[in-house]
Formats: C-alpha cells, structure tokens, sequence
C-alpha cells in the first residue's frame, strides 16, 4: 500500500488485513487533509443532521429524528436509498472520543469510523469502512463491498474537505 502526500490534496491509502489475538481485522480507510481545526470537523461529523451534506455515497437522504449531536451509546436514524428503492437505517454510536474519534454500526454489525487528529494548518481526517464487525463478514467481502466503499469514502472526504474550503458552506 503506497501512501500519496495528503498535503496536495491527494489522499493517504491504508488498507488493512491483519492478524490480532488469533482474529483477523478487515478495514479500508481513506485520509485527506481538511483546513479546518479538529473541533470544527468534529462538529460536522458527529451530527446525523448534517450526513447527507457530505455524504458521497448519494445513499444518505436525510436523518430521522432531532439528533444533532451523539455521544458513546447515542441511537439515531437516516433516510436512506438504494437507486430508486428508498429505507431505513438506524445506527448506534460505538466509539466516541471528543474531537478525535466517532464509530457507528448498524444491524449488520460493520463500522463507519472518523479519526480526526490535528494536522498543521489543518486536520487529518480518516474514514474507515471496518467489516471485522460485520455478523456476515465474507457476505460484504462477496458482494465487493469493501471495494466500492473505498470509493464512497474517497468521495465523502472530498466533499468534506470542499465545504471547509468555502467556509459559506458550514
């Protein structure tokens, strides 16, 4: 895995599989550097309000509910689409710590994870599609879902990097 400069706008590749106390770890990530302090970052993404402004899946429609802000346990709901067929997904916030990290999972079990940390003039930020969670791991493995994650993920963070480039937007 090569890693490109995040300064220039490129992104940082990491893809993991590993072995840790006899269980192997699956995660794609993607990072890229946002000129925005951790704690402005952390304000977007850690409100369900806010997912479908940056979200570059073009799944996420909408959250459901008043959530505007989560901590360790929070429960919130999204709109989502799949093409033209239209559902629902409720999340639970697995891993949260202020201003560096939030994780939610969903019935599959998988994980959508944001590390920020301080980077510069700016932030690091690193999205992760973790599967080692997941309750049908080699399900998403066969429906190549790590892979178009990867992408989904590429596009998020440059829509996330966007809107802190055009302060008007946040």
């Amino acid at each position: 895995v090569g890693l490109i400069t995040h300064r220039s706008g490129q992104f940082l590749h990491r893809a993991s599989t590993f072995t840790s106390m006899s269980t192997v770890q699956q995660c794609v990530s993607e990072s890229i550097h946002v000129p925005a302090t951790p704690a402005d970052v952390f304000a977007l993404l850690s409100d369900p309000s806010q997912r479908h402004r940056f979200d570059g899946s073009g799944m996420v429609q909408s959250s459901r509910g008043n959530s505007t802000t989560v901590e360790l346990g929070s429960k919130f709901g999204m709109n989502m689409k799949l093409g033209p067929i239209p559902y629902r997904m409720n999340n639970t916030v697995v891993e949260f710590e202020p201003n560096k990290l939030i994780a939610w999972a969903h019935v599959g079990g998988h994980r959508w994870r944001y590390e920020i940390e301080p980077d510069g003039d700016g932030t690091l930020v690193t999205e992760s599609f973790d599967w080692s969670t997941a309750k049908v791991p080699k399900f998403l493995e066969l429906m190549n879902y790590p892979s178009r994650n990867r992408q989904a993920i590429v596009n998020t963070l440059q829509r996330l990097r966007d809107m802190f480039n055009d302060q008007s937007n946040v």
